[in-house]
């Protein structure tokens, strides 16, 4: 008869092949992570409050440069020529200072009068980043 207890044996979990699982583990989470990107292209103002409950102000106004399908150009509805476009936006910017201007442009106007549009917003002192630009379609077609 044996009278010593009979010793149970430890069970021994096999660490190395958990080592190479967590590594296979991590370069798949690694390889398969989508990273957020910043989103640079909008560029947008948010609105600010002087006080919390109160109300807000009117929507602004905006002046109109308007291109048509006849690749006519018109300023606040009024017709103009695009060689005096410059002189009437410094005009209109000197007679009201905090004036903001938008471009509305027909799907059809040419490439050439919208660049030279933008090369008089520039010359009267505006950059193109802060006209905003409307395309509007056709009618009629």
């Amino acid at each position: 008869m044996n009278l010593r207890p009979r010793r149970r044996p430890v069970p021994t979990i096999p660490i190395v092949s958990l080592i190479d699982i967590m590594v296979i583990l991590l370069i798949f989470f690694v390889a398969t992570t989508t990273f957020k990107k910043d989103k640079t292209q909008v560029k947008i103002t948010l609105p600010e409050s002087k006080s919390l409950g109160g109300a807000s102000t009117a929507p602004e106004s905006r002046v109109a440069i308007s291109i048509t399908t006849e690749q006519k150009i018109f300023l606040d509805g009024k017709p103009i020529e695009l060689d005096q476009l410059a002189v009437a936006i410094t005009s209109l910017k000197n007679a009201k200072p905090g004036m903001k201007l938008e471009l509305e442009a027909d799907t059809t106007a040419a490439l050439g009068v919208l660049v030279k549009v933008w090369d008089a917003l520039r010359e009267a002192g505006y950059s193109i980043n802060d006209v905003p630009a409307r395309i509007q379609r056709a009618t009629g077609s």
